[in-house]
């Protein structure tokens, strides 16, 4: 479990792709902390170390994850948010993300209002998550927890403060980037249950 909170700003290195999926390998100096087998966070998604090295580590990501994420169409080169999975001591100072990427969002516009940076994202691939969306409540894209500032027909809007353009690859994205969204998981068992009920 994570909460949205990124640790380091990492560089793919390589990708390569292959029948079964693709290896992902990244330099961060969050590899240190990190042992073959652990979870981290990639741009949101979950991912397992599966070679870990002075500079960064490896990991690889099957098909389902290529599909309902961006971690495909990323260069070597890319930034790539990272987090280290939640410790049972430590402060849950983001929201309850799993690494579990619902759908890919598109960027349909981005502008400053004051210091912020709003991002308007229309919801590519399951139009239907909306509903999980509410003004005011949490959001994961790429990773990165933030609040609903508003909701359209097709999708939201987020406020980036300077601090979050700063420690993540929100910074740098312009008007059609493609980014991960995980909506919140409270909301969809909420609906599992009110369902199962009626």
């Amino acid at each position: 479990m994570f909460t949205g909170l990124i640790a380091d700003l990492g560089t793919l290195s390589a990708l390569e792709l292959h029948g079964g999926g693709a290896t992902l390998t990244v330099d961060t100096r969050l590899a240190a902390e990190l042992q073959e087998g652990d979870s981290i966070a990639v741009n949101g998604v979950c991912l397992t170390a599966t070679d870990v090295g002075e500079q960064g580590f490896r990991a690889e990501a099957m098909m389902e994850t290529l599909e309902r994420s961006s971690l495909g169409e990323l260069l070597p080169g890319a930034r790539v948010n990272l987090e280290l999975p939640l410790r049972a001591e430590d402060r849950l100072g983001g929201h309850v993300v799993q690494g579990h990427v619902d759908a890919t969002g598109m960027v349909t516009a981005a502008r400053d209002e004051g210091f912020a940076r709003v991002l308007e994202i229309e919801i590519e691939t399951e139009p239907r998550l909306a509903r999980y969306l509410v003004e005011k409540g949490s959001v994961a894209l790429d990773g990165v927890s933030l609040t609903v500032s508003a909701l359209h027909d097709r999708g939201f809007e987020v406020s980036l403060i300077p601090e979050t353009l700063k420690r993540t690859n929100l910074g740098t994205v312009g008007e059609g980037a493609r980014l991960n969204i995980e909506v919140d998981i409270l909301a969809k068992h909420l609906e599992r249950l009110m369902a199962a009920r009626t």
